[in-house]
């Protein structure tokens, strides 16, 4: 057995992973209870009718080739949620082991941890140095029973890029005894290299990517788990068959195709744009006291009064995010449609 499986749970190890009926298109299907006549508003290409592909190795492929690994390299899932509840579940022993996480931070880390019965240990990110990560800090609070830490870079909801090297420092020093797992959520907006590139250097790191944030498919619910292929086949067990809908492999081919490819580019670059003109747009206000610095497609803002500046929103028909448990003043703006930011902006006035 490999170090890194040494790590995970060993009843997951061990565990024979579900015997889904066989799957193949090119037979007609009197094997798995499905109803022989499609739905009369299905207008998919596969008929809703029939179940998916189990595991859908095809689009485990697709996304593979977008993010440049090897398919045994990505297992699919619902979104990034599902992939930290699968690592979560995979290595952590309830009651025994624990997790790091590094606030403020994303919510799910810490909300898969403890539905898993795992403790949870809070490194803050150093906000006097614009929330920077304090690896020599992550590493202290570690222990021989800390199975993940969980960075998030940028992270939400603070916007940062986490420093490479401090990153790294992290990696290298829990070789062989925890994993790290890098969550990339927002990192087409920020234009920095994916760290998916140092697979073969890390095989404790795992990297979450999403189609939710800049493709425009946080409705269809897709995420990719990257990492050694060990974790992969690991997980695979664990995932239920069956998750990924039909309906969603569909749109994500669609939205994949060379041409949509092109206009979801163009789309982070309007998105990148309007972020720099939505800071400077800010910045003119007095009720903004200070707009932190960001390369995601949001804007975590400190205001004078910040729950004025949230009636205010919603009187003006939009929402953005109470974010005062990061600080007493904080609130977090996603960037909109031009006339969506002009609307906010003039709604602060």
């Amino acid at each position: 057995m490999s170090a890194i499986l040494a790590l995970a749970r060993p009843e997951i190890v061990a565990l024979k992973a579900y015997s889904h009926a066989s799957w193949d298109p090119a037979f007609d299907r009197l094997h798995a209870n499905e109803l022989p006549w499609r739905a009369e508003t299905d207008r998919t290409r596969a008929g809703l009718n029939r179940y998916p592909e189990p595991h859908p190795l095809e689009l485990a492929a697709r996304l593979a080739g977008l993010y440049g690994v090897q398919p045994a390299q990505l297992l699919p899932g619902r979104g990034s949620d599902e992939s930290i509840d699968l690592v979560v579940r995979g290595f952590c022993r309830a009651g025994v082991d624990n997790v790091i996480i590094c606030p403020p931070t994303f919510g799910m880390y810490s909300v898969a941890a403890r539905i898993q019965g795992a403790e949870v240990r809070e490194v803050p990110l150093v906000r006097e140095h614009g929330f920077a990560l304090d690896a020599g800090a992550v590493l202290a609070a570690c222990d021989a029973n800390t199975r993940v830490v969980f960075l998030c870079s940028p992270n939400n909801p603070t916007g940062n890029t986490l420093e490479p090297a401090a990153v790294e420092q992290v990696l290298v020093a829990l070789a062989n005894r925890s994993l790290v797992v890098v969550d990339e959520a927002y990192i087409e907006f920020s234009g920095a290299e994916s760290l998916a590139a140092s697979l073969h250097r890390f095989p404790n790191l795992v990297v979450l990517r999403t189609l939710s944030k800049a493709f425009g498919l946080a409705g269809a619910r897709v995420g990719s788990m990257i990492a050694d292929p060990e974790i992969v086949a690991l997980l695979s067990k664990v995932i239920p068959p069956y998750s990924i809908p039909q309906l969603t492999i569909e749109a994500v081919f669609a939205t994949l195709a060379p041409a949509q490819l092109a206009i979801q580019r163009e789309r982070v670059s309007q998105v990148r744009a309007e972020r720099e003109r939505l800071r400077a747009a800010l910045g003119s206000k007095s009720s903004v006291k200070k707009i932190w610095p960001s390369v995601a497609n949001f804007l975590l803002t400190d205001f004078a009064a910040p729950e004025e500046a949230l009636a205010a929103a919603r009187a003006a028909k939009l929402l953005i995010r109470d974010m005062r448990s990061v600080s007493p003043q904080s609130l977090r703006i996603s960037v909109g449609s031009p006339e969506q930011n002009d609307r906010l902006v003039r709604s602060l006035a």
